[in-house]
């Protein structure tokens, strides 16, 4: 019925539960959560008192289908989120890396993201 975990989800899904203790989004800072498979990247922003999601975006949108999870993806993923958070008057988030490694592609999209102007 479940499937089993591998040794690195569990882990991650520790991590996970261990950051989102203290990582809360607001309306004047919402959470920039990160969410990466085999083939396909996610953002989205988060309010947590309303439970909204306030932008979102994908490699499986049409403007990013031929992107995959790699880092010069992210790179523009990151640019372009910061480009949507703009539009919104949103400047302010809190990074939840999701349980994973500040590393690589997490890394390239948190990045990306201050480069266009938001602050973590």
């Amino acid at each position: 019925m479940f499937k089993k975990l591998s040794d690195k989800n569990r882990k991650r899904l520790h991590r996970k539960i261990h950051i989102r203790k203290s990582v809360y989004g607001t309306a004047e800072r919402p959470r920039l959560t990160v969410f990466k498979s085999g083939r396909n990247l996610y953002a989205q922003v988060i309010n947590d008192d309303e439970g909204r999601t306030l932008a979102a975006i994908s490699t499986l949108e049409k403007d990013f289908a031929a992107l995959r999870a790699n880092v010069e993806s992210a790179v523009k993923l990151g640019e372009a989120l910061g480009a949507r958070l703009k539009e919104k008057n949103i400047d302010k988030v809190v990074f939840d890396r999701n349980g994973y490694l500040y590393h690589g592609v997490v890394k390239a999209l948190a990045d990306a993201t201050r480069s266009a102007g938001i602050v973590f």
